[in-house]
């Protein structure tokens, strides 16, 4: 089975449990995901090493605080990636918007259920 994009009970420790906390650190953080990520194709695309960088370092910390593991780590391995090795950094932008995909999923299902 499956992990979870998302580790609700990582979260729980943060917000004690709230759901109404819950679903607001939860979209703000689908807010933010989806910027970052989309960001970094112009980033990628201007060979910007140092935006590179705090981008993925920025939603590491983000996806972690969370609890969305897969997507912390998936920022962790995009973090040192020079963006002028294009292919590597399109082939880390590609895990990425995959795995924020799936938080992004999860977080939809979460305040809809």
């Amino acid at each position: 089975m499956a992990a979870a994009a998302v580790d609700l009970s990582h979260l729980a420790r943060y917000t004690g449990g709230d759901a109404v906390l819950n679903a607001e650190v939860l979209r703000l953080f689908d807010s933010q995901a989806s910027e970052l990520v989309e960001r970094l194709q112009s980033i990628l695309d201007a060979r910007d090493v140092q935006s590179w960088k705090t981008i993925t370092h920025t939603l590491k910390g983000a996806a972690r605080g969370i609890g969305a593991f897969g997507l912390g780590d998936a920022a962790a391995a995009a973090e040192p990636i020079d963006p002028s090795d294009s292919k590597t950094a399109s082939a880390a932008l590609a895990v990425l918007r995959h795995k924020t995909h799936d938080v992004r999923f999860f977080i939809q299902s979460y305040l809809a259920a």
